[in-house]
């Protein structure tokens, strides 16, 4: 697949996900679904409520581990590497494959405190060098000219944007490769949306991105591939504006033009 509509020719691809099948207890919640992550690129996932996209989402750093009764079949390698094998450390793969939720989730602790938290976690003490990770993650999160002098007040006092744009930066702090966003728009007013979209826009220079949303005007906004799904099936992954424009399944079509649902 070469190109995007972003202009941006093919890379490689970061996780690739092969015959993955998910079940909570009985359920069957994801049927072999088949697709690639690409590198530098904003993947989304489309489809109606309860079809799959979370799942699928949080299959990627394995936060379904902690639902009892969860199990997968499949593979999902990033860099190559099987992710659900056993040797694999998964609090390391949680700092590669990071995570923004749906509500902002910030800490009741102070705005440095809350972007520093991970490195603390991993036993960084050296003053310089939080203060040095906090600007830096604050200003990739375009929040460092806005909160510079405010950095003891309490996160909570910030405006949901602003919060979501925070838990942007707490997880860029430790460096991950990949940063899954399960709508991390929902919450927000049209404008706050705006600035979460270019801010994503901003971060895949550096980094991919899977973004789960309701919101399809946002998938076609914002993403390079897109994939529809249904009842826990992939129905149809691609090149976005290929996906929007000429859709190659009557499913995706129905649930673009709101034939379906």
């Amino acid at each position: 697949m070469t190109g995007t509509h972003h202009g941006i020719v093919a890379s490689s691809n970061k996780v690739e996900i092969r015959s993955l099948d998910f079940f909570y207890g009985k359920f069957h919640a994801l049927k072999s679904v088949t697709m690639s992550v690409q590198q530098n690129m904003i993947t989304a996932l489309i489809g109606p409520s309860g079809c799959g996209k979370s799942t699928l989402l949080r299959c990627l750093n394995r936060m379904n581990d902690l639902i009892p009764g969860a199990s997968a079949k499949g593979e999902v390698l990033l860099d190559g590497s099987d992710i659900y094998d056993p040797s694999i450390e998964v609090a390391e793969l949680r700092k590669r494959v990071g995570m923004v939720f749906q509500r902002p989730n910030p800490f009741p602790l102070s705005i440095f405190s809350n972007v520093v938290y991970g490195l603390k976690v991993a036993g960084v003490r050296n003053a310089a060098r939080l203060a040095e990770v906090a600007e830096q993650s604050l200003r990739a999160a375009w929040l460092w000219d806005l909160l510079k002098d405010k950095l003891d007040h309490s996160a909570l006092e910030l405006p949901m944007d602003q919060q979501q744009r925070l838990c942007v930066a707490r997880l860029l702090a430790v460096q991950p490769e990949v940063i899954l966003m399960d709508e991390p728009c929902s919450a927000l007013d049209p404008i706050a949306t705006m600035k979460i979209e270019e801010l994503m826009l901003e971060l895949k220079k550096n980094y991919t991105i899977v973004i789960v949303t309701h919101n399809m005007q946002q998938a076609a906004r914002v993403s390079d591939l897109t994939g529809y799904m249904l009842l826990g099936e992939m129905i149809e992954f691609g090149d976005t504006n290929s996906l929007f424009t000429k859709p190659s399944k009557k499913l995706t079509e129905d649930y673009i033009t709101g034939k379906y649902g």
